[in-house]
């Protein structure tokens, strides 16, 4: 399977980009401002959207997704997500005065948009592709996912404050290969952390020490104009696992 990030900043300014990476031209894993730089073909191409959460850096850009390549597309694109966070696109973007509902439009049996509600622990086969949501801790109900291709995981924690259940299940699974985790903020924040359930350094540190085993650790979800101080306090945490930060543009084969 090939992976190409397409946005990876917690916030815009410049170059930054949020949240959204592709999947082997096909599925998108959230959509946030990232899936502005694909090619209305290449947005064509998208079947899938895999959604952690409610949150606009993740999923601001799904309605103009349904919108540019709607004439390019024969079906639904189906998008996959928790209820609650169902729910809230429904309620707040898809709802006719924000965006149209396009779960609806142009009709109820073609629409732009087919909704399939998810919860952790429940494997989606795409293929020999296996996705299965992991749970994550946020501000709102959210997911991480695992992308497996059967010979190699990735791991994309979506994002979550330290959560246990997230952890355990890493360290059991017996082809991890790359973890894209979180960390938003700098430890002196560690109460805005607290509240709105990000990750800090320290909490990524106490997340690894669960772990216990190799990974090719990649970071982002950065604060906007903070990335430097934050991958300083990272190497100070966890250097021995050689963290990265994660770059739009870069692709990974697994």
């Amino acid at each position: 399977m090939k992976l190409k990030v397409l946005g990876c900043s917690g916030g815009i300014g410049g170059e930054r980009r949020t949240m959204a990476l592709l999947l082997d031209d096909d599925v998108l894993i959230d959509a946030g401002s990232g899936v502005g730089s694909l090619s209305l073909e290449a947005m064509a191409q998208v079947d899938h959207v895999f959604l952690t959460h409610c949150h606009l850096d993740h999923t601001a850009f799904l309605p103009f997704l349904a919108d540019a390549a709607a004439f390019l597309r024969q079906r639904p694109l189906e998008v996959h997500a928790l209820p609650e966070t169902i729910a809230a696109l429904r309620e707040n973007m898809l709802n006719g005065r924000l965006w149209p509902d396009y779960s609806a439009l142009p009709s109820i049996d073609n629409p732009y948009i087919r909704f399939h509600p998810l919860h952790a622990g429940q494997p989606v086969p795409l293929g020999t592709r296996v996705i299965t949501p992991l749970p994550a801790r946020h501000a709102v109900p959210a997911l991480g996912y695992r992308i497996d291709s059967g010979a190699a995981s990735w791991i994309y924690s979506g994002d979550t404050a330290f959560h246990a259940a997230f952890w355990e299940g890493l360290a059991a699974m017996d082809n991890l290969k790359y973890l894209m985790v979180e960390v938003t903020f700098l430890n002196a924040n560690r109460q805005g952390a607290a509240i709105s359930g990000h990750m800090t350094a320290e909490l990524l540190a106490r997340g690894l020490e669960m772990l216990r085993r190799p990974v090719s650790l990649l970071i982002a979800h950065m604060e906007s104009g903070r990335e430097v101080e934050t991958m300083a306090e990272v190497h100070a945490a966890a250097g021995e696992w050689q963290p990265r930060p994660v770059q739009a543009g870069q692709v990974f084969e697994f």
